[in-house]
């Protein structure tokens, strides 16, 4: 029988979802779980320890992200590279150039880039939300990067009056009838989400889906976290 070891300042649910977490963490192939440490408090999982990628520091948070309850995720991974032959600025910042411009759903010559001591600065413009995913995401996975900072803004244009109605259908589409539980509000290029959603990987498709309409410069996500599903037909 499998016990459960809670440590100070943990309840026996933050016990629970911290074994959870780890476990999520030993089944993801491209993770070393060993090296990460998992404190858990409200559901609030704290993941520390060290990590050979830039990349791996991603994915690690993404696992803990779809485990059930987890309500926020405070990433204090430090990032060792391997070996003692690692690129240099100038070998990440030309991988990285060509990362971008073979990319399809990032724009040419709209994102510019600087390399200091491996971690990644992505500056400019884009028209899209997903474009400014895409940039990150293109050069995150390169050899020797330590992390990325996103500054790449996004152009702002006319935001149609239907902006609202376009969410709520990109909202439908992804959550079918628990849509109802969340409430779009938008004020020019800023959209605002309210309500609740069960997991923090659905909180997370919540804000993409918002995305996905032209225009929108910000989104503030302010959905909660419940821990548990709701059900079709349910009231908050």
């Amino acid at each position: 029988m499998n016990t459960t070891i809670i440590t100070s300042h943990e309840t026996e649910t933050d016990a629970r979802l911290r074994r959870t977490v780890e476990e999520e963490l030993a089944f993801e192939p491209s993770v070393t779980a060993e090296a990460i440490g998992v404190a858990v408090r409200g559901g609030i999982v704290t993941l520390s320890g060290h990590v050979a990628s830039h990349a791996e520091k991603l994915v690690a948070a993404q696992a803990a992200a779809r485990v059930h309850g987890v309500r926020a995720i405070v990433t204090e991974l430090e990032v060792r590279l391997p070996g003692s032959a690692l690129p240099a600025d100038e070998d990440i910042a030309r991988a990285a150039a060509d990362a971008l411009s073979w990319h399809t759903m990032v724009p040419a010559d709209r994102i510019h880039l600087r390399v200091e001591n491996g971690w990644i600065t992505l500056e400019g413009d884009v028209d899209w939300g997903y474009q400014k995913s895409a940039a990150e995401s293109a050069v995150s996975h390169l050899k020797g990067v330590r992390g990325v900072t996103n500054l790449v803004a996004i152009k702002p244009v006319s935001v149609s009056t239907s902006v609202k109605a376009h969410i709520e259908a990109a909202l439908a589409r992804a959550f079918g009838a628990r849509k109802s539980h969340i409430t779009v509000e938008t004020a020019g290029d800023h959209v605002t989400l309210r309500g609740s959603v069960a997991s923090l990987a659905e909180r997370e498709a919540a804000e993409r889906a918002a995305w996905t309409t032209p225009g929108v410069c910000h989104v503030n996500n302010n959905l909660s976290v419940t821990g548990r599903k709701v059900r079709r037909g349910a009231k908050q």
